[in-house]
């Protein structure tokens, strides 16, 4: 007959035999906050307590939290950031979910265990929300919720996300305004002579995001066969004015149309002579838009000089993302197929290009409709 194991190996955590005839096992397993705990199981057998051991050092092995005791909500998020978040998402997208935890979730919610925290706390906590702020910043944090109790789930700290059971806050859908033809032409007539006239025409040209415009580099332009190739992009988190990855990832390379080349050059030009003007003071950093020290511009200064000249022009304020908008409304006016439009504006889904940006213009509209007469009327004859 086997003989009972009375020790294990240093960290395989141990088994006992307690005074009332069952079986204690203890391993010490990782917390939702980083540290590290003894975890203990029982069984009315070795053998029984011994599988529950195992379990329990799988998930140790696997780098799986398993609290000691039911993790608060306010204790979960800042691992859940930290741990899950941060390595493999977005620096802005670590911060907007980090903004909701911290100012909304954990003063709403955080005293909640994830096992007790019920949907009608979830959505008693989004309409204080949504009256303190905004109906939309109610309904982000129930989409940082949502993420933070799936990755839970996944790591068996709860059976279910009882977020999925409440209905997200509705939210008026944004009508971004578009500007004219006439519009877009008496703004780029203004704004010639500006500092960034080169890069509001890649914005109504190619529809370039304003990250974008910031984090574009010489080396990515080539003025003799006209292409651009759009890599990157400059974000500021945290006061840190930093290069990234464009946004969902997707590097294009786009032909340049004949109406940015020339502003290129004069901004080539323009740069130059800041170059030399500045002398040892200059920063090479490559950028296509920087300071007159070479320095990397702020996004922030793009807008501002934007609604300059657009009450300089006399143009309806509108954003500068709004002049994506107003690009995929010139190449639907010119009937571009909207999958070339999607790969011009760097959408990751088609659906965006269709049901977002693309804004049919009336002419476009009343084309349709007389198309139709057309059809029917010779139906009829």
């Amino acid at each position: 007959m086997a003989t009972e194991r009375k020790r294990n190996p240093n960290g395989a955590g141990t088994i006992t035999k307690r005074k009332d005839g069952r079986y204690q096992a203890a391993v010490y397993v990782l917390q939702p906050d980083g540290t590290r705990a003894r975890k203990f199981a029982y069984g009315k057998t070795w053998a029984e307590c011994d599988v529950k051991r195992r379990e329990l050092l799988n998930k140790v092995h696997s780098g799986i939290p398993v609290p000691t005791r039911s993790a608060k909500l306010s204790e979960w998020l800042p691992y859940w950031l930290e741990h899950v978040i941060k390595p493999h998402r977005k620096r802005t997208t670590y911060a907007k979910y980090e903004t909701h935890a911290r100012l909304y979730l954990n003063p709403h919610l955080g005293t909640k265990t994830l096992e007790k925290l019920s949907a009608r706390d979830v959505r008693a906590a989004l309409a204080r929300i949504a009256k303190a702020t905004t109906a939309a910043t109610a309904k982000e944090s129930h989409r940082v919720l949502r993420s933070a109790l799936s990755t839970a789930c996944r790591e068996e700290l709860i059976t279910r996300n009882v977020v999925k059971l409440v209905e997200a806050p509705s939210v008026d859908v944004y009508e971004s305004s578009v500007w004219t033809l006439e519009e877009t032409l008496k703004f780029i007539f203004v704004a010639r002579r500006d500092p960034l006239y080169a890069a509001f025409m890649l914005a109504v040209g190619l529809g370039l995001r304003r990250g974008e415009l910031v984090g574009l580099r010489w080396q990515d332009i080539d003025l003799d066969s006209m292409t651009v190739q759009v890599r990157k992009q400059r974000q500021r988190v945290g006061g840190e004015n930093y290069e990234d990855d464009t946004k969902n990832r997707r590097k294009r390379a786009l032909p340049l149309p004949v109406l940015c080349v020339a502003p290129l050059r004069w901004q080539r030009m323009r740069q130059q002579a800041l170059h030399a003007k500045a002398g040892d003071s200059w920063r090479e950093s490559d950028l296509v838009f920087t300071t007159r020290t070479g320095r990397p511009i702020e996004g922030s200064n793009v807008l501002r000089s934007f609604h300059r000249l657009s009450a300089k022009a006399d143009v309806p304020r509108i954003r500068v993302h709004d002049a994506r908008h107003g690009a995929a409304t010139l190449l639907a006016a010119g009937n571009v197929h909207p999958r070339v439009a999607m790969e011009i504006l760097g959408h990751s889904k088609i659906s965006v290009t269709m049901d977002v940006y693309t804004h049919v213009p009336d002419a476009l509209k009343r084309e349709a409709v007389a198309h139709m007469d057309r059809m029917l009327g010779r139906r009829r004859r």
